[in-house]
């Protein structure tokens, strides 16, 4: 079952998905962060996707990693 929002995976000390975050609320954009450095789970769900974050599963199934040419 596919995500009602997208489902961006991050890290605390990436600076690319603090960029995302700050951007993504500054426009209202609604989002799930799943960080994965809390829970092992969600590092596999992260690695199923990409090995950089931050990566971004939207509800139609695109991935994307990065965020505007940056990534970490």
């Amino acid at each position: 079952m596919l995500p009602q929002l997208p489902v961006v995976y991050t890290l605390p000390s990436c600076r690319a998905c603090a960029r995302l975050k700050e951007d993504w609320n500054r426009d209202g954009i609604a989002f799930e962060e799943r960080p994965v450095n809390e829970d092992q789970a969600v590092l596999d769900e992260a690695l199923a996707h990409g090995d950089m974050v931050p990566i971004i599963v939207y509800p139609d199934g695109r991935v994307e990693v990065g965020y505007k040419d940056l990534i970490s």
